[in-house]
């Protein structure tokens, strides 16, 4: 009986074996072809020996098996180091199988088999053991590093941004101060007693994913709280005022927003507030108001901004939520206005405006890869209190400061800003990060003009809206590498006690380009640097890229060897894929034949930013590594129209997938790089924690961040380092802290070495930045935890609160 048992097992083995070997030396021998890894067709050969020695029953199969598992260990540290996960998918299949070989009622009907004869296998298994396990302690990709401590804070500091000091117990915009350092001078949260942290309150939205909502359905809201009260708008754009101590609701205002499945984005990243000191102490001592530029009601002295993504502008009262009647039509600006098409949802403002004395200011995104004809990515200034159109910037038009008239309209498809912009209130200037004229992806038909204010940083006077300097970031961009974070303004004191005011403006290539912010020269040499060239027909490339000397991205270009997967024969399938993909680096070409584009689309930095101290002058940073696919798809001539004035429902919705690019000779076609299985092809980590120290412009730390708790199969939560969408904030405690990875966590680091203090579980995806405030002597930190459609993480409508303990704080 147990005879015939082994008998049976290890006829099933070897079939497993002659199977496996097949499909890995088939495999292997076209990758081989394609100029890749010969390895897999010598394990292959390996594996059918072994099938067929164990098929006649030879003891000669444990012999060829430990020589295979032998050179797979050898193969896989020669490839991939000490690196575990790197190592993992490389051993995963052959060492658990030899294992299985060695059980007696598997190799017990080999002739003759007796323990010596097991020997060498089990000794290449026991190493393969230890080798892994050694592999478990170390990290290849982890720098250790201690970033400055505390410094003495200059006589008179004031931060960059505001036209006054902000309290320190608030947060009154997007980025804190609109320096966007997102930095909050609070210590009472400390390294010492971060882990002690307990939810305070939890707020329920109830605005969760309609039927008439497009696929990328985002909740990436980042509230601002001034006084006792805490401003957060949801995914459809309905603002809530929440008592900041206790999270109840004061009031709600609902925009009644007009969507369809074929908006690209359905999204709102924030609110933006204002006040006129002279109305707030009139309206607080009940008397009317005094004469302004604009006369304005005392009711609205102070407000809230609201960008809907259906193209309005509304102005709400800051203390009751009813719309300020005297701005705009009763509360609102139509931004359709002036634009060369109407048409709902091509043109969205996602994120807060500007807002300096007189003027609110605001850019907003439009639809990328659709159409040649579109709106235009105009940023304007309003008066503050009528609505009154001031000023424009229109980058694709000769003259740009040109306003609508009868006769003129807005250019179609000047490059847009869709995140937030930083403003410096002592120079006047405000700064407009850029994004290129769509479609992105093939730009044979930008005119010169379209690409003159194309992916980089617009320095504009604030006032006028003329321009004052410009830094381009990517020349001719077809890869959608625009900056796409608020940049953060920094002034660095310099030993003989001159003051540099610098930006900071993180970028999807993973450049941190740093400039002086009074005339765009930059402060970290980015040199230029050649770039693959060879666009497809009709397009070109530039010559040269800019390279800043502070950089995230890689230091070397992908291999077959960087490729990955859950599993040995997986990792062959990206190899075979990598190698078939054009790619020669960053900046190569998009192509019929499919570019592998890395960094990818969603860049290394995203909406997320900088988190910087201005005090102890250091950063701390999220970036991410995931590779993405650009294909472009021939469209037949009698097809290359721009169509009418609606959107296609077959081509609309979403930034993944088939993008139509209408008025070209390529539709394309992006995705994320990943595997048959649906995981990532490049090998981890895919998501960091960073710390910089801003006085010498290095890296000092870096951490892989985040775990595969919700994104794996399997219900662990391995530390890989995932990919995030949302930004950190800095303390003056010494603490920083992260939501937005692909698991379900807002973590807590210490931010002189970058070690993970506290986490807690949320209760939803939180793409999003989380911010921190004092309200009656008690420092919280806040997240809003909705998820994220395209990125995959769970829906929710929460804003949830974290504090001391009462006793404790």
């Amino acid at each position: 009986m147990q005879g015939g048992r082994s008998h049976s097992l290890s006829k099933i083995t070897a079939l497993i074996c002659i199977v496996l070997g097949f499909v890995l030396a088939g495999g292997g021998g076209w990758l081989a072809v394609l100029g890749g890894s010969v390895f897999y067709v010598v394990c292959g050969l390996g594996l059918m020996g072994t099938g067929l020695l164990l098929w006649a029953q030879r003891r000669e199969a444990l012999w060829l098996y430990a020589v295979v598992a032998a050179g797979t260990l050898v193969w896989s540290v020669a490839e991939a180091g000490f690196d575990f996960w790197a190592l993992a998918p490389r051993g995963d299949v052959v060492l658990p199988l030899g294992l299985w070989l060695l059980l007696p009622f598997v190799s017990g009907a080999l002739r003759p088999v007796s323990f010596w004869n097991r020997t060498p296998l089990a000794a290449v298994i026991l190493a393969g053991v230890g080798l892994y396990g050694y592999a478990l302690t170390q990290d290849p990709q982890d720098v250790a590093g201690v970033l400055p401590r505390a410094q003495a804070v200059y006589a008179g500091m004031q931060l960059p941004g505001d036209a006054a000091a902000v309290p320190a117990q608030d947060w009154p915009a997007y980025g804190r101060t609109q320096a966007g350092d997102r930095y909050s001078p609070l210590n009472q949260i400390t390294t010492g007693n971060v882990d002690r942290l307990k939810v305070a309150w939890t707020f329920r939205t109830h605005d969760l994913h309609g039927p008439d909502d497009p696929a990328e359905t985002t909740d990436e809201a980042t509230p601002i709280k001034i006084g006792n009260t805490l401003y957060v708008c949801s995914p459809h754009q309905i603002v809530f005022a929440l008592d900041a101590a206790t999270g109840r609701q004061i009031w709600r205002f609902d925009p009644k927003l007009v969507v369809n499945p074929t908006f690209q984005h359905l999204t709102c990243r924030g609110v933006s507030y204002a006040a006129t000191p002279a109305l707030v102490a009139e309206a607080a001592a009940g008397e009317p108001a005094t004469a302004t530029p604009t006369a304005v009601p005392a009711a609205c002295a102070e407000r809230i901004f609201l960008p809907t993504n259906d193209g309005r502008l509304v102005a709400l009262d800051a203390k009751t939520g009813l719309t300020c009647p005297a701005f705009g039509n009763k509360g609102v600006v139509d931004l359709t206005d002036g634009m060369p098409m109407r048409t709902l949802g091509f043109y969205e403002p996602t994120s807060p405006p500007v807002v300096t004395g007189r003027l609110v200011i605001i850019s907003g995104a439009v639809t990328d890869n659709y159409s040649t004809h579109e709106p235009s990515g105009v940023t304007r200034a309003y008066d503050l209190y009528s609505g009154k159109l001031v000023w424009a910037f229109d980058p694709g038009n000769p003259d740009p400061n040109e306003l609508p008239s009868e006769t003129h309209q807005y250019t179609p498809n000047s490059p847009n800003s869709w995140i937030v912009s930083s403003y410096d209130a002592k120079l006047g200037l405000i700064y407009i990060p850029t994004g290129v004229a769509t479609p992105d992806i093939w730009g044979g038909k930008r005119t010169d003009i379209q690409e003159r204010y194309a992916s980089g940083i617009l320095a504009l006077d604030a006032n006028t809206g003329h321009k004052v300097w410009f830094y381009q970031t990517v020349h001719h961009d077809l890869w959608d590498m625009d900056v796409p974070a608020q940049p953060s303004l920094i002034d660095f004191r310099q030993e003989d006690g001159t003051v540099v005011p610098a930006l900071y403006a993180p970028a999807k290539t993973g450049n941190i380009f740093v400039l002086d912010r009074r005339n765009g020269q930059l402060l970290v040499p980015a040199p230029e640097q050649a770039v693959p060239q060879g666009a497809a027909v009709g397009d070109h490339v530039s010559p040269t890229q800019p390279f800043s000397q502070l950089t995230f991205r890689p230091k070397n270009n992908l291999t077959d060897r960087d490729m990955w997967g859950a599993t040995m024969l997986d990792q062959l399938v990206c190899r075979i894929m990598f190698k078939k993909l054009r790619y020669e680096g960053p900046f190569t070409p998009p192509s019929v034949q499919g570019t592998l584009v890395f960094p990818g689309n969603l860049g290394m930095f995203e909406w997320g930013g900088l988190a910087v101290d201005p005090v102890r002058q250091v950063a701390f940073a999220n970036p991410i590594a995931i590779p993405f696919v650009s294909r472009l798809v021939p469209r037949p001539t009698e097809n290359q129209v721009v169509p009418p004035n609606t959107h296609d429902p077959a081509a609309a919705g979403g930034e993944n997938g088939l993008q139509p690019q209408y008025g070209t000779p390529f539709g394309v076609e992006l995705n994320p790089f990943l595997s048959p299985l649906g995981i990532p092809c490049k090998q981890p980590g895919w998501g960091y924690v960073a710390g910089v120290d801003l006085k010498t412009n290095s890296i000092i730390w870096q951490h892989r961040n985040g775990t595969t708790r919700d994104s794996s199969p399997l219900p662990f939560g391995f530390k890989v380092g995932i990919p995030s969408l949302g930004g950190p904030i800095i303390t003056a405690g010494g603490v920083a802290f992260l939501t937005s990875t692909a698991d379900y966590y807002i973590r807590a680091y210490d931010v002189t070495t970058g070690k993970v203090l506290w986490e807690d579980r949320l209760p939803a995806g939180g793409q999003s930045t989380p911010m921190t405030y004092e309200a009656n002597g008690r420092q919280y930190v806040v997240t809003v935890d909705g998820g994220h459609d395209s990125f995959g993480t769970k829906e929710g409508d929460y804003i949830v609160a974290y504090a001391l303990p009462e006793a404790t704080h």
